[in-house]
């Protein structure tokens, strides 16, 4: 039998997924050891490996077939635009992908006015204001804290994720609008959903039992 072999995204979203798993008796204690310097985590007795990555690479691992289960962020898999199959929702790491600014700005947004958005996420921006809203803008891409750019006159508005708004609230800024929920989403090679069914459909259903 050949492994399976899992991207997790570092940090929270990791660890949030392993406890998950281990709660269907999905365990990999070689992930436990906080000093290991190992890259992959292998767990013989079930024929698993697992492996960590920076978020937006989980993707395209689970594209190419490095893995073939993978666990990003909604707004990393939809920002990333690789083939994989979306299986299953989380429901943890909830949060919003929204358009905010200072609230004058909305009559830009009324109006569908030409306005800056700067965006750390330049393909979901592009998707929201083009397809969704019809409205021709001009994206820049920031990689700090986007919240700066309204605030500094660089952009009329933002798409950022938002949790609890906290951040915007202290700047004087507000949530326009909504461009879409956002919750960590388990993802599958289209290959290995083929190949490995039986045991992918396995997972997915404890796993919604779980939840």
């Amino acid at each position: 039998m050949r492994y399976l072999t899992f991207a997790l995204g570092k940090g929270r979203l990791a660890n949030q997924t392993l406890e998950l798993f281990e709660k269907i008796g999905v365990t990999c204690e070689e992930m436990h050891d906080k000093d290991s310097r190992k890259l992959i985590f292998t767990n013989e007795e079930l024929k698993l490996r697992f492996f960590l990555s920076k978020g937006p690479d989980v993707p395209t691992y689970v594209e190419y077939g490095a893995a073939d289960i993978g666990v990003a962020g909604k707004d990393t898999i939809l920002e990333e635009g690789r083939k994989v199959h979306e299986v299953l929702d989380l429901g943890f790491g909830k949060c919003r992908m929204c358009v905010c600014g200072y609230r004058q700005a909305a009559s830009y947004l009324k109006h569908r006015e030409l306005i800056r958005v700067a965006t750390k996420y330049p393909h979901i921006a592009k998707d929201y204001f083009y397809n969704t809203r019809h409205q021709t803008v001009e994206l820049i891409k920031l990689n700090g804290s986007i919240e700066l750019a309204p605030i500094v006159g660089l952009s009329e508005v933002i798409v950022d994720i938002v949790e609890t708004g906290s951040t915007l609230r202290e700047n004087g800024l507000d949530v326009l609008e909504e461009v879409c929920p956002l919750s960590a989403r388990m993802i599958v090679n289209p290959v290995s959903m083929r190949m490995e069914s039986e045991r992918i459909n396995d997972l997915l259903s404890r796993l919604q039992a779980q939840l």
